[in-house]
């Protein structure tokens, strides 16, 4: 096993460089960018998509170019001195190489408008997108895992089918309309005030007790907790259902039944173990899909100050800092859970070994 890990692990280098030389090489070919945000503000132009839409043809390709449109009435001089001050006055290759050697030393270095390091900042907003990932993805199969095995004793049967009618329509709603209509409902917008509005914990939340604290957090999370979790939820318990129909219908199972085991005996000592290598697989997967792909639109709505957001707002003032610091943290995270999700298997049935065997 220990070989096996080893190997995953020597190929994240070349995974997450071909990422990063990917969306490096992407952004060469997208109009504006740091520079031009900051022209584009100084003559009062609001934002460089402005300049961009009115009819100009050149664009900035992150090369150390200066004659675009953001440059238009400002001294050529000043635009070199910007262009030396990030860093465009050099080759676009020479600056992947510097940005590469430094991330790994994990010097992610400093936002461009924001005056703080790009660790600091992550660590600032890291709390929000933890709390949504970690607790969408645990609870949505802390009740699906037992759902779906329900369903699956019970396949045919009323309970299955409205249940299944549940989770239709359940995966049919978007999150974010899921938001809103909890909003309406139970944040005082039309309806009751019970939870609320914005924000992870309240305003007096140091003043207060261990256990109030630990109230208070999850208060605060319900309704974000609760629009997040609804399509992972419902994919989970469909996948355990026909994970354990699929493993109830074996051989083996009729084999055991028939020596006299009792019925759980059989469930959670024998179907248990095969059947929830596929919903352990796809673990991993909702947790990063919650945390990095599904927190934006839920963090907009409920006001919350995460990862979503950081990486939206640094897309769209063209933050390079943060936008390639945050992308290679997370690619190899996600490349780390791959290697989790492997000894996860393992963990639940040890009769796996991804070890390579010699004929």
């Amino acid at each position: 096993m220990g070989a096996y890990i080893l190997r995953r692990l020597l190929l994240i280098i070349p995974t997450l460089f071909g990422i990063m030389v990917i969306n490096f090489v992407l952004t060469q070919f997208v109009p504006g960018g740091p520079i031009e945000q900051i022209i584009a503000n100084m003559e009062g132009q609001g934002d460089v998509f402005e300049s961009i839409s009115g009819g100009g043809s050149e664009t900035f390709d992150g090369g150390g170019e200066s004659d675009y449109i953001g440059s238009r009435g400002l001294p050529p001089e000043f635009i070199e001195q910007l262009e030396k001050e990030f860093g465009f006055d050099k080759p676009a290759h020479i600056r992947f190489f510097q940005m590469m050697w430094n991330y790994i030393r994990f010097d992610f270095g400093e936002s461009y408008f924001r005056s703080i390091s790009v660790v600091d900042l992550v660590l600032e907003k890291m709390p929000v997108s933890i709390s949504l990932g970690l607790w969408s993805t645990l609870l949505a199969f802390i009740i699906s895992i037992p759902l779906g095995i329900r369903k699956a004793v019970r396949d045919g049967s009323t309970f299955d089918t409205w249940t299944s009618g549940v989770l239709v329509a359940a995966y049919a709603i978007p999150g974010f309309l899921f938001a809103i209509i909890l909003l309406v409902l139970f944040a005082g917008g039309s309806y009751w005030q019970i939870f609320p509005l914005r924000g992870l914990t309240s305003d007096n939340w140091s003043d207060l007790s261990w256990p109030m604290k630990i109230v208070d957090y999850f208060w605060h999370l319900a309704l974000p907790l609760a629009a997040s979790m609804v399509s992972a939820f419902t994919f989970s318990t469909l996948l355990t259902k026909n994970s354990f129909l699929d493993e109830i219908s074996k051989q083996y199972v009729v084999t055991a039944r028939a020596k006299g085991l009792s019925e759980s005996r059989v469930l959670y000592g024998h179907v248990f173990r095969n059947a929830m290598l596929i919903v352990i697989a796809g673990f991993p997967a909702a947790f990063i899909g919650i945390f990095f792909g599904g927190s934006l639109i839920i963090e907009t709505i409920f006001s919350l100050d995460g990862l979503g957001r950081l990486g939206f707002e640094a897309a769209v003032a063209r933050d390079y800092p943060v936008i390639f610091g945050t992308l290679f943290a997370f690619g190899l995270i996600g490349l780390l859970v791959g290697i989790i999700s492997d000894l996860m298997y393992v963990f639940v049935d040890p009769r796996i070994d991804f070890e390579k065997r010699e004929v």
